[in-house]
């Protein structure tokens, strides 16, 4: 078990390493021996968990989908709004999340990767979207693949121009005016009424992401510590 959590740790040292070369020199750029140095690691760890610089892309690439963290929601589009605002908020913050994302829009390596993270994101949205349908959040004309479609491209429309014109400084606020824009054309009046959709929302979800987990670990190590005493009052016991 501990030469197992070892090993996590080490392969999350190295994305994160490497999600730091890729997103400063792209794919065409980056070197196995930059991970290497900037991990602080040797190059046979790099290659025990990656075999290529290709897989190691692709697991950056991945890894996106672990970040966000987003809480599970009654309210589906709540939901569908909270991924795309928690990714804003994370995007400039979070290496992964950026390379991920240059990753996915660099031509050299779009094909290679199979498209990178989108078709990932078009399914996650598609799949909240086909949620909320089934709960009657959706107006009804509303197709959860075509609009996850448009959702996604036009998310990364937005993050590609506000990378260009401020490094990303204003992403939150210009993904906030996308839902805002698009959501009344999706949800149905007594829904989109409920929808927070400013450009804290992401932050004020991945503050509460990190309440809750700390709550958990909390919760943990106060069971794991009530064992133990149980435990050595059993053997005294004895």
């Amino acid at each position: 078990m501990v030469r197992q959590e070892r090993a996590l740790r080490t392969r999350r040292l190295i994305l994160e390493a490497a999600a730091s070369v890729f997103d400063e020199f792209g794919y065409e750029g980056a070197t196995i021996g930059e991970v290497v140095s900037r991990a602080g690691v040797t190059r046979g760890a790099v290659y025990f968990h990656f075999a290529s610089k290709r897989d190691l892309a692709q697991g950056v690439v991945e890894e996106q989908f672990v970040q966000d963290g987003v809480p599970e929601r009654s309210c589906k589009l709540q939901e569908f709004v909270d991924t795309g605002m928690v990714v804003a908020h994370l995007m400039p913050r979070d290496p992964l999340l950026s390379a991920g994302a240059r990753l996915s829009l660099g031509q050299d390596v779009f094909d290679d990767l199979g498209g990178g993270a989108t078709p990932g994101w078009i399914n996650r949205f598609e799949a909240l979207l086909a949620a909320a349908g089934e709960r009657g959040e959706l107006l009804p004309h509303v197709v959860p693949a075509d609009t996850a479609w448009l959702l996604v491209a036009a998310w990364t429309g937005v993050q590609i121009q506000s990378q260009k014109l401020c490094g990303r400084a204003d992403l939150e606020l210009r993904v906030s005016g996308l839902y805002q824009h698009l959501m009344p054309s999706v949800a149905v009046p007594g829904v989109l009424g409920s929808l927070q959709m400013g450009p804290n929302r992401g932050a004020q979800v991945v503050a509460e992401a990190a309440a809750a987990r700390a709550a958990e670990e909390a919760g943990e190590a106060e069971a794991e510590a009530a064992a133990g005493a149980e435990a050595q009052t059993a053997a005294g016991v004895g």
